[in-house]
């Protein structure tokens, strides 16, 4: 498939397949919508298809037509593409503006998707010659809903009979990089990542009497400063932690003193060291403010997205597999670790694989200075479906080819 040019036709419908997504985007794990059109899309393929029990996922199965299966150990390669928005409005000012106010597809996964139909569509084409099976993922819930864990728990990585000899994603960047070159790093390539909720509960009432009450908003001021102290001075510089507060909230008026007042806190880590640490370390720290403010705290951890770790000899395939499909110097190797978080992380955990970055950036725009991924005002532009969808074909064929 290397040197393959893509039909013009297949392209626009992919333009299509993105656009009408990005239209009617969808939250969390249930995606019905979404599940149908990717259905829609895949419909008269050569696919086993099994949809999800507890959210809306797709698996779909090729078979492919060389080699043989020698006592089960035919080798089978996972492409993933998860498929959830965010809740955002949109304010990009492309022409398929989200049509749904608070949800916006600002993370390209729209793009993803269509990117994993056109591989399918590719790869079912060429069965014949395919030396293994391929597992198509198309998952909800990757932002802050544990989609792919859950997808694991359903049997995703099973789906072809065995388990995959290895797995890919394709990510989108609104900025970064320029369009259609791609960036991946051996071993850690992103953060971990993990919300705490707390919630301060004090004994609220009339601000003329504070005296008698225990005020959880200057407890939950005193812990939001303590934590950036605890964040720059608890920890090792070469296993750093990121906290964030990103949410406050408390009370309905200026003349009442609350209950309670919650705090969100963004958490992202390099290492499992510090990983393992930090949650422990943020309680110690906010149940001693607490003390001293008469109030209490409860911190309940409600995201865990572990390290993203590239395997190295996969990282080594892919580059490899850009330079001859999408032509050389498009490929770059990213020199640290990058602080997003992503829950392909459960899959890498589970099968030997690399996630890899792709330049999306609109050609109006200076990828040095357009918005990052999950700004309101970020864009992706559909010039780049026909690469990712012919890098994740490739991926799968040729690694198939090499396990085989």
């Amino acid at each position: 498939m290397t040197g393959r040019q893509l039909d013009p036709a297949l392209v626009e419908d992919l333009v299509r397949l993105r656009e009408d997504l990005h239209r009617e985007p969808e939250l969390g794990l249930d995606l019905p919508r979404t599940q149908a059109k990717v259905l829609a899309a895949l419909d008269g393929l050569p696919l086993e298809i099994t949809t999800g029990r507890g959210l809306s996922s797709v698996t779909a199965v090729l078979r492919g037509g060389a080699g043989d299966d020698r006592d089960g150990d035919r080798p089978a390669v996972l492409l993933r593409a998860d498929m959830d928005a965010l809740p955002l409005t949109e304010s990009s000012g492309v022409p398929y503006t989200s049509k749904i106010e608070g949800r916006m597809h600002a993370c390209g996964h729209d793009l993803h998707t269509a990117m994993l139909v056109g591989a399918a569509r590719l790869l079912a084409e060429g069965r014949g010659g395919l030396r293994g099976d391929v597992v198509f993922m198309f998952q909800p819930g990757e932002e802050g809903h544990h989609g792919a864990r859950l997808m694991i728990e359903e049997g995703v990585l099973d789906a072809a009979g065995r388990r995959p000899v290895a797995a890919y994603a394709v990510h989108v960047a609104s900025s970064m990089l320029p369009a259609g070159w791609v960036l991946t790093r051996k071993g850690p390539l992103l953060a971990g990542g993990d919300v705490l909720r707390v919630t301060v509960r004090g004994r609220g009432g009339h601000d003329s009497q504070p005296q008698l009450l225990r005020d959880p908003v200057p407890a939950a001021c005193e812990m939001t400063l303590a934590l950036q102290t605890y964040a720059s001075r608890g920890f090792d510089p070469f296993d750093p932690v990121l906290l964030s507060v990103g949410s406050i909230h408390a009370g309905t008026s200026a003349n009442i003193i609350p209950d309670e007042a919650e705090l969100k806190i963004g958490v992202r880590t390099f290492g499992p060291g510090a990983k393992a640490e930090v949650i422990e370390g943020v309680t110690r720290v906010l149940e001693g403010i607490a003390a001293a403010h008469g109030v209490s705290v409860t911190v309940d951890h409600s995201m865990d997205y572990p390290v993203t770790v590239v395997d190295p000899a996969e990282a080594d395939f892919a580059a490899g597999t850009v330079e001859r499909v999408l032509g050389p110097g498009r490929f770059l190797w990213a020199p640290n670790t990058l602080s997003p978080s992503e829950d392909f992380s459960f899959v890498l955990g589970e099968v030997p694989g690399a996630m890899l970055f792709l330049g999306a950036c609109p050609p109006d725009r200076d990828p040095g200075t357009a918005s990052f991924n999950h700004s309101a005002d970020a864009a992706f532009g559909s010039e780049v479906l026909g690469d990712g969808a012919l890098l994740l074909a490739c991926l799968a064929e040729d690694r198939l080819a090499s396990a085989g």
